[in-house]
C-alpha cells in the first residue's frame, strides 16, 4: 500500500518575498518586483530587466565562512530549506536522520561561480582557481549542502531538467515518501542565473522580453502582446511528510500531494512540441496518478512563461486534457508577478498551488490586457479571486522537452 503524502512546511527566497505571508500577499496583490538589473551593468544587453532577490543576507542561517564557499543558488536553497523546516514545526533532534531526505534541484547550477573563476583562470592562471570551484559550481550541491546543514542522512539529490526541475524534484520526493524510502523529504528547486553570461545567452536566443522601459508590465503570460519571459532567481522548498507521521506530531497540513506526471517531447531543444502534446500527457498522467477525474480539477498554476509558443501550446494542452471543462477551471501564471525562476520556478509555483488550496484564494495573471484569440481560457486576469478548489495542478515545461506536473488536493480527513 502506498503511503499518503502531505505538505507540512514551506520555505522561500524569492523576488516577491522571503516569508510565506509576504510572498503570498504580494502574489495576490500583483506586486511585481521586476525592475532594472542591479547586480551588474546590463546597459549593453537587449534585455536589461529581471526579478532579483534583493536584501538577501544568509548569515542568520549560514555561517559567513561557509556561505563564502557556496554559490548564490546554494545559499538560496539552504536558507529556504531551513525556513521550511521551521515552518513545519519539525524538531530535527527528535527525528531519525536516516529517514529524512533532501531532493532539491537546479536547472543551471553555479553560473556566478563559473563566470568568476573563468576570469581568474584567464587573468591569473590555473593555480589561482579556487579549490572550492567545483563544489560551488555543481548543481547537486544545493541538496548536498542542505543535507549537511540539516543533518539529513536519507536519500539526497536532485534533478536537472531545466525549467521543469523544481516540479520534478517535488515529484521524485513524493515517490520517496510514497514508497517508504523516507518519512520526510525536503524538496524543491533553486536558481541564481541572473549573471552577465546567463543573461547574454538568453538574449542571444531571443527568448526574453525587451520591454525595458516598462519592467513591471514585461511579463504578460497569455496576453496578445507578450514578447518573452523575464528572468528571476530564488528558491522554493516544500516539506513532504508521510501522513501518519504528520498526524502523530500534530502538524499543520497545507495540502495533500496526490499525483505526479513527467514526459518528454522528443522534439526540439527549446521549442515545445506542436499542440503542447508532451505537456498534455504530463497533466493526464498526474491526474491518473492522483486518482481523480479531470472535472475535479479546479485550478492550474500554469507554466505560462509569456513567450509566444509556450502560452499558446500550453493552452492547447489544457484543452486536450480537459475538453469543455477547460473553460470552467481557473488557470493563472504567477510568473506574471515573479518572473521566471528557471529551475526554482516549479517549486515556488507548487507552493503557490498549495497555498491556493489552503487559503481559498487564486493568484492572478497580471498584465493581461489584450486577449489572444488562441489563448481563450480563464486566466484569473489581473485580480486575485476567492475560490474553494478541491484539486490543483502545477505545470512546468523545460528546455530539452521536459514536462512535469504535480497534483495537489485540498486537505481533508479521509
Amino acid at each position: 500500500m502506498t503511503r499518503r503524502v502531505v505538505v507540512t512546511g514551506l520555505g522561500l527566497v524569492t523576488p516577491v518575498g522571503q516569508t510565506v505571508d509576504t510572498f503570498w500577499d504580494n502574489l495576490l496583490a500583483g506586486n511585481s518586483p521586476i525592475d532594472t538589473i542591479t547586480r551588474f551593468d546590463a546597459s549593453a544587453f537587449s534585455t536589461r530587466i529581471a526579478a532579483e532577490v534583493r536584501d538577501f543576507d544568509p548569515s542568520d542561517i549560514i555561517d559567513r565562512k561557509d556561505a563564502r564557499r557556496m554559490d548564490r543558488f546554494t545559499q538560496f536553497a539552504v536558507v529556504a530549506a531551513v525556513r521550511a523546516i521551521q515552518d513545519s514545526g519539525i524538531d530535527l533532534a527528535q527525528e531519525d536522520p536516516e529517514t529524512i531526505g533532501v531532493w532539491i534541484g537546479s536547472g543551471i547550477g553555479g553560473m556566478e561561480t563559473m563566470e568568476a573563476q573563468a576570469v581568474i583562470l584567464r587573468e591569473k592562471g590555473p593555480d589561482r582557481v579556487s579549490p572550492f570551484f567545483v563544489p560551488m559550481l555543481i548543481a547537486n550541491m544545493a541538496a548536498g549542502q542542505t543535507s549537511i546543514t540539516l543533518g539529513a542522512k536519507g536519500p539526497c539529490g536532485g534533478p536537472v531538467s531545466a525549467c521543469a526541475t523544481g516540479t520534478d524534484a517535488i515529484g521524485h520526493a513524493f515517490r520517496l515518501v510514497q514508497r517508504g524510502e523516507a518519512t520526510i523529504v525536503v524538496s524543491g528547486g533553486t536558481e541564481a542565473s541572473i549573471t552577465p553570461l546567463g543573461l547574454a545567452g538568453f538574449c542571444s536566443a531571443k527568448a526574453m522580453s525587451t520591454r525595458n522601459d516598462e519592467p513591471k508590465r514585461a511579463s504578460r503570460p497569455f496576453d496578445l502582446d507578450r514578447d518573452g519571459f523575464v528572468m528571476g532567481e530564488g528558491s522554493g522548498v516544500l516539506i513532504l511528510e508521510e501522513l501518519e507521521h504528520a498526524r502523530t506530531r500534530g502538524a499543520r497540513i497545507y495540502a495533500e500531494l496526490v499525483g505526479y506526471g513527467a514526459t518528454a517531447d522528443a522534439y526540439h531543444v527549446v521549442q515545445p512540441a506542436p499542440g503542447g502534446e508532451g505537456g498534455a500527457r504530463a497533466m493526464a498522467l498526474a491526474i491518473r496518478d492522483a486518482g481523480v477525474t479531470p472535472d475535479e480539477v479546479g485550478y492550474i498554476n500554469a507554466h505560462g512563461t509569456s513567450t509566444p509558443f509556450n502560452d499558446k501550446f500550453e493552452t492547447m494542452a489544457i484543452k486536450q486534457v480537459f475538453g469543455d471543462h477547460a473553460y470552467r477551471l481557473a488557470v493563472s501564471s504567477t510568473k506574471s508577478v515573479t518572473g521566471h525562476l528557471m529551475g526554482a520556478a516549479g517549486a515556488i509555483e507548487g507552493i503557490a498551488a498549495a497555498l491556493a488550496l489552503h487559503r481559498g484564494q487564486l493568484p492572478p495573471t497580471i498584465n493581461y490586457e489584450n486577449p489572444d484569440p488562441e489563448c481563450d481560457l480563464d486566466y484569473v486576469p489581473n485580480q486575485a479571486r476567492s475560490a474553494r478548489v478541491k484539486v490543483a495542478l502545477s505545470n512546468s515545461l523545460g528546455f530539452g522537452g521536459h514536462n512535469a506536473t504535480i497534483a495537489l488536493r485540498a486537505w481533508e480527513e479521509r
